[in-house]
C-alpha cells in the first residue's frame, strides 16, 4: 500500500521568494540556478518518475528545497547533492518546517555532483529524480548512470534542446553524442515539456522532461573500460559529423584503412555518418577495432 501523501507543505513562489531574500541568495547563471516555484509542477516530476515508497531516490541541485519536499512525501528516501553550502545548509531547516514526520528520509551531501562517488551513499539510490543545473545537466546524468549501478530509472528536467537530443533516434538531426551515450545505459524517451513561468528567476528557454529506463539486462558489458571504449569512438564519429566515418575514425583507428577494416568487421558500411548509428552499432565497432 503506498504511503498517504499530503504531509508535506509544498512551496510557492512567494516562499521561494522569501527563503532567497533570507538567504541573500541572487540565482547565478554559473551553477545553473533556476528554482521551481510551482507546486503542480513538482508533483508532476514526482508522478512522472513513477517513484513511490519503495524507492531511495537522489536529487541533484535541490535548490531551495521544492522538488525535495514533493519527493519526501512519496519515496522512501532521498539523498541530495548541493554544491552550494548556503543552500545546502538551509535544506533541512526547511524540511524540518515543512515535513517535519518526514525529515529523517533526507540526507544531504554537499558536494559537486561530477564528483559524488556511490561509497558517499548510505543507501544506494534506485532513482534519478532532479531539475539538472542546465550548464552540466548531460554531464551529470551520465556520470551519475555510470556510478550507480543501482539507479533503475532517471526523470530529470533540462533544457527542451537538450532534452530533444537526449531522446533522439538515428537519422535525426539533432541526434548525437548524448543520445547515444544516454542510449548506452537505457531506453530514453520524452516525458513532457515545462513551461518559463514555473521558474525564478524565469530562464529565457523552454524546458523538457527526460526518462531514461535502465535495460533490465544489459545488451552489452557495462564495465568502465568497456565504456570508455565505447564513448571514445562514438566522440570520434561525431567530431567531424559531416565526414564519412571512414574518415572521421580514421585517428581514432590509426589510419582511414584501419577504420574501414573495423567498420566492415562492425557490419557497418564505412561510408556511412555517424548521425545514422544506433548505440548497439558503436558497441559493435567499439568490439570490432583491433589491437
Amino acid at each position: 500500500m503506498s504511503r498517504a501523501r499530503g504531509t508535506v507543505s509544498l512551496l510557492g513562489p512567494a516562499e521561494i521568494r522569501t527563503f532567497a531574500e533570507e538567504l541573500g541568495i541572487r540565482p547565478t547563471k554559473q551553477l545553473g540556478q533556476n528554482f521551481v516555484h510551482d507546486p503542480n509542477t513538482v508533483r508532476r516530476i514526482v508522478d512522472v518518475a513513477g517513484v513511490d515508497e519503495n524507492d531511495a531516490v537522489i536529487e541533484v541541485g535541490p535548490g531551495l528545497g521544492s522538488l525535495t519536499l514533493a519527493l519526501l512525501d512519496v519515496v522512501d528516501s532521498v539523498t541530495a547533492v548541493e554544491i552550494d553550502p548556503v543552500l545546502a545548509g538551509r535544506l533541512p531547516d526547511t524540511v524540518a518546517q515543512r515535513a517535519a514526520s518526514e525529515a529523517h528520509r533526507l540526507k544531504i551531501i554537499g558536494a559537486d555532483a561530477l564528483r559524488v562517488r556511490r561509497a558517499d551513499f548510505d543507501v544506494q539510490p534506485t532513482a534519478l529524480v532532479a531539475n539538472l543545473p542546465y550548464n552540466v545537466s548531460v554531464p551529470v546524468l551520465l556520470h551519475l548512470l555510470a556510478e550507480l549501478p543501482t539507479l533503475r530509472t532517471a526523470l530529470v528536467m533540462v533544457q527542451a534542446e537538450v532534452a530533444d537530443r537526449l531522446a533522439a533516434g538515428p537519422g535525426n538531426k539533432v541526434y548525437g553524442v548524448p543520445s547515444v551515450k544516454a542510449g548506452f545505459f537505457g531506453t530514453v524517451s520524452r516525458a513532457g515539456s515545462v513551461g518559463k513561468n514555473v521558474f525564478w528567476p524565469a530562464p529565457q528557454v523552454m524546458s523538457g522532461l527526460v526518462r531514461i529506463d535502465r535495460y533490465e539486462e544489459s545488451p552489452w558489458p557495462t564495465d568502465t573500460e568497456f565504456r570508455k571504449r565505447v564513448f571514445t569512438v562514438v566522440d570520434a564519429a561525431f567530431a567531424q559529423r559531416r565526414k564519412t566515418l571512414r574518415a572521421a575514425l580514421a585517428g581514432w583507428a590509426g589510419s582511414a584503412p584501419a577504420a574501414e577494416e573495423a567498420l566492415r568487421a562492425a557490419g557497418i558500411d564505412p561510408a556511412a555518418r555517424g548521425e545514422t548509428l544506433t548505440t548497439a552499432d558503436f558497441v559493435r565497432l567499439a568490439t570490432a577495432r583491433r589491437g
